[in-house]
């Protein structure tokens, strides 16, 4: 290559971005060597073709990848590269959250302050509940309190609730013994989501708060700290207070319900209960019949009068594949009024899903 075309690895690491000592750690590592050494000088000179390779290097170790890895990227095509950075993304935000959840351990257990004894509850009950409310909350810019779990513990039971706006999920549990004392607080949910692993695998745990958080104390495990969200919880009880009387009413079957919102096509369900069971179509048949598919007709006990009613796949969806059970009970108030969804049989279970308008208005 003529020395015209050359750069001296000054001025290559000012159009990289990279220092000489590094360009030639990565020389000597053969991840970027140079186009030609001066054989009496010992200089190092790059080529033009050469910015954009070291331009990604450098990027890739900004994100802290391991040389490996880097040079997998570097050399692999587009498919594999994307996957192995994925990965490495991947362990980066897993590595982030366990410092935070240690971090907020520490800081606990630096302020010396004795915990408040909460409740005591079944490993394998408290995980699954757990699971099912949480599928409720939601991740939204500004509303950090909609990605965590209330927990309100009473003299009777112990309540978990989850709301992400468009559905609320509530489940109620019946501890060892009774609480000592009332006691309420938002839980994040990433930490609980973290921590049901090893809920599940523990006979009882015992649930323990201090000042900025909740201690899951558990026999021969180690204990787990998740934070406290300092953000006030929606007031979900007077939503709930504030419910209409339910005017029709309907079981089906969970398994054909999910198969029927899993079938019918866009983004939309349109529910007709009736005396004929359950309708499940598209929303597009309000305004393009045409364009709505055909309909799943459910077999459902109803009672009250028909009733059609539209929801969003992401809000119903959820709502139903969380219920206990293989029966759903629909408590409908209105084609414009939250819809209570349980177990038939058992309904310490419930949530509430928002509708949607008709797409004409």
């Amino acid at each position: 290559m003529p020395n015209s075309e050359l750069m001296p690895i000054g001025v290559f690491a000012r159009r990289t971005g990279l220092t000489s000592s590094a360009l030639r750690f990565y020389a000597d590592s053969g991840l970027l060597p140079p186009a030609e050494v001066d054989p009496l000088s010992g200089y190092r000179y790059y080529g033009a073709e050469q910015v954009p390779r070291a331009t990604v290097l450098r990027r890739l170790r900004e994100i802290a990848m391991p040389l490996a890895a880097v040079e997998t990227v570097l050399d692999a095509g587009p498919d594999e590269a994307s996957r192995v950075l994925e990965a490495h993304v991947g362990r980066m935000v897993d590595d982030a959250a366990a410092a935070r959840r240690t971090a907020a351990a520490i800081t606990s257990e630096l302020g010396n302050v004795p915990g408040l004894p909460v409740a005591e509850l079944k490993g394998p009950v408290l995980a699954d509940a757990v699971e099912q409310v949480l599928a409720a909350t939601a991740h939204e810019p500004g509303l950090p309190v909609l990605a965590g779990l209330r927990i309100e513990a009473s003299h009777e039971a112990v309540a978990l609730t989850a709301t992400d706006r468009y559905r609320l999920s509530t489940r109620t549990l019946v501890p060892k013994e009774p609480p000592a004392r009332a006691w309420s607080g938002t839980v994040h949910g990433d930490d609980l989501r973290a921590a049901v692993p090893e809920i599940r695998r523990s006979a009882l745990v015992r649930l323990e708060a201090v000042p900025r958080g909740v201690w899951l104390r558990m026999a021969q495990r180690a204990d787990l700290h998740c934070r406290l969200l300092p953000e006030e919880f929606p007031d979900h009880r007077l939503m709930l207070a504030s419910l209409g009387e339910v005017t029709t009413r309907t079981t089906v079957s969970k398994a054909l319900l999910l198969r029927a919102l899993e079938e019918a096509p866009g983004e939309r369900t349109l529910l007709h209960v009736g005396d004929h069971g359950i309708d499940v179509r598209s929303s597009a048949a309000d305004a393009h019949p045409a364009d709505a598919g055909p309909a799943a007709l459910l077999p459902a006990a109803v009672t009250g009068p028909a009733l059609r009613i539209r929801f969003e796949l992401t809000t119903l969806y959820p709502a139903v594949s969380t219920a206990i059970g293989p029966d759903v009970m629909l408590d409908l108030r209105g084609h414009d009024q939250p819809v209570t969804i349980r177990s038939a049989d058992r309904g310490d279970l419930t949530t509430l899903a928002m509708p949607t308008r008709p797409a004409e208005t």
